[in-house]
């Protein structure tokens, strides 16, 4: 980080200055520009904003596959499963990063859905999860749409790690799950691509969407769903699934479900086990509620299956974080779903020498809901957190992801 009282502006940081001085429409005119250029087909910003948007066709077929660079599945022949490529932000190379999608459409109207995976590019069971879904559907016995986007973040999940590789000053590392709605004219190609998917597929094709993670690499999960059950539509989607844990939390500014819920779209976060596998159990256990949250909207016919409440779900709202604070071996005395109270020992850590150098209690009562998954620590990595209720005096929690 440069010292700006000693070395001057940021480069960045005079890019952002110098944007805010131009203004809005300035910046839009020389994008304009730089899109008529590199793309005839692109819609005009109005569009993108939230005006009219029609189905973009680039001309372009990959593997047999029709490229589109703004969509409205409205345009799509009912009754059928459509495989398109969503044209996305630009490579360094002037090449283009596509996003796979499904759309099954309906033989009937009905509520548009949207389930969205691959934000982060090690999460592999969410990404299953969305297919098995999609499989499972035949759009003419469906009323409504059902859209999948499969691979948001393509260049992360090409090298199977949680954060976009973004070759600004050299590569910086973005979690693209804090980048949304995004920014067509961003200063990072993650913020772009991020802007155009949300303005020209994904906000103008959803009444409802359903963003499908799993735990990050280096952190083991179960089970649980992230939302804010203040909402009613996202209440009675959340009861809908069969997992142990509900997790009752407006979480992180920037997430792609608090985008949509942002626009008017109700939206929530499963998280489906650990990071760079494919639990077949727990995704058949998120295929499963998702399919009872289509059967709810009308999308489907049939009975629900089994919920939250057949499962004694526990609903929390706030996480107890234990930090490592040596460095060492780590050897955890509970497993994932536990029931903990306060002060029961958690985790032990080692040194080489197997001395025992740091003890690490609960401090709540409540459930493990995340457990370190790396055996050795620095000082300042989470152990694992605790799922647990505070009252509302004590403000808003975190959760872990």
């Amino acid at each position: 980080m440069s010292d700006k009282s000693t070395k001057g502006i940021d480069r960045r940081d005079l890019l952002m200055a110098s944007i805010a001085t131009v203004g809005a429409s300035a910046v839009l005119a020389i994008n304009a520009g730089a899109a008529n250029a590199q793309d005839t087909a692109a819609p005009s910003a109005d569009q993108a904003q939230g005006g009219p948007l029609g189905t973009v066709y680039t001309g372009d077929v990959i593997q047999g596959k029709k490229v589109v660079s703004a969509l409205d599945v409205n345009d799509l022949e009912p009754g059928k499963k459509h495989l398109l490529y969503f044209q996305g932000v630009q490579m360094p190379t002037g090449q283009h990063w596509y996003v796979s999608v499904i759309v099954a459409k309906g033989a009937k109207p009905g509520k548009r859905f949207t389930l969205t995976s691959g934000v982060h590019g090690d999460e592999m069971s969410s990404i299953r999860t969305v297919q098995t879904i999609m499989e499972q559907l035949d759009p003419a016995q469906m009323s409504g749409t059902v859209m999948a986007v499969l691979d948001i973040a393509r260049p992360a999940l090409e090298s199977m790690q949680r954060r976009w590789p973004n070759s600004g000053r050299g590569i910086d590392l973005i979690d693209m799950n804090r980048e949304w709605p995004g920014i067509e004219n961003g200063t990072t190609a993650s913020s772009r691509h991020a802007g155009i998917l949300f303005n020209r597929l994904l906000k103008p094709n959803s009444d409802l969407a359903i963003d499908f993670h799993t735990g990050t690499t280096g952190l083991e999960c179960d089970a649980f769903i992230i939302g804010d059950r203040t909402l009613p539509d996202v209440k009675a989607m959340l009861e809908l699934y069969p997992v142990p844990l509900i997790w009752d939390n407006p979480a992180y500014p920037g997430v792609l479900h608090n985008a949509f819920v942002d626009a008017g779209i109700p939206s929530f976060c499963p998280e489906i086990g650990a990071a760079r596998v494919l639990n077949l159990e727990l995704i058949q256990t998120f295929v499963e509620g998702t399919i009872n949250v289509l059967k709810h909207y009308g999308i489907i016919a049939g009975p629900i299956g089994r919920t939250a409440a057949d499962v004694d779900a526990f609903i929390a709202n706030s996480a107890f974080p234990v930090l490592a604070t040596q460095g060492g071996f780590v050897e955890h005395l509970v497993k994932l779903n536990a029931k903990v109270t306060a002060g029961q020992k958690l985790v032990v850590q080692r040194n080489t020498f197997g001395e025992v150098v740091a003890e690490y209690t609960s401090g709540v009562d409540g459930m493990v809901g995340a457990i370190r998954s790396d055996v050795t620590s620095e000082p300042g990595n989470v152990l694992m957190f605790i799922s647990f209720n505070h009252a509302p005096s004590e403000g808003e929690g975190d959760y872990p992801e």
